[in-house]
């Protein structure tokens, strides 16, 4: 009886640890996944493309760069003669980064996901995911940023969603890259 109660505890351990396997194609993996990867891939207004000081003379490029003036995170000088802004970055626009971070996903909700197929020498599943950006700076949130930025803007509003693909290794589900 003591040798049977404990073979049925065994394969009862076993049974619920597969089913709390980090491997397992469940939402709550795939938020641990995305999670884990938006800690280090902060969402940010400007791409490598742009450093500064910068200089333009472009219309829409120079109706977003004033919106930074504005939320002080940029410092612009003009030269009419040559119809030329320069933009520095100011104290708290270099506390933002060169590529003027805005802060990160955390997801909210896990919308749909397709079936795990093999791809890639790996399962792979492509996961919808409701999200809202963490760590938003005040700057980001002004009316006149949001403006210039509507990407942006429906990110910081907590409305967000995105896809992105997911593959599993052998301990878990990861964002591949």
């Amino acid at each position: 009886m003591v040798k049977r109660l404990f073979a049925s505890s065994a394969v009862l351990v076993v049974l619920l640890t597969a089913c709390n396997s980090k491997t397992a194609a469940t939402p709550e993996n795939y938020t641990a996944a995305l999670n884990a990867w938006f800690v280090d891939h902060p969402e940010c207004l400007l791409d490598g493309s742009v450093h500064f000081p910068l200089e333009t003379t472009d219309a829409a490029q120079t109706k977003q760069m004033d919106s930074l003036v504005a939320a002080q995170i940029l410092e612009a000088k003009k030269e009419p003669a040559i119809h030329i802004t320069r933009y520095t970055l100011t104290t708290t626009g270099e506390r933002a980064g060169t590529h003027l971070c805005y802060g990160h996903r955390q997801v909210t909700s896990i919308v749909s996901s397709t079936p795990p197929v093999q791809a890639n020498g790996f399962l792979e599943s492509n996961v919808t995911y409701g999200y809202k950006l963490v760590d938003t700076p005040m700057w980001a949130k002004t009316a006149e940023v949001e403006a210039a930025y509507p990407k942006m803007a429906e990110q910081v509003s907590g409305n967000a969603k995105a896809t992105m693909t997911l593959a599993r290794n052998r301990v878990a589900w990861v964002v591949p890259e």
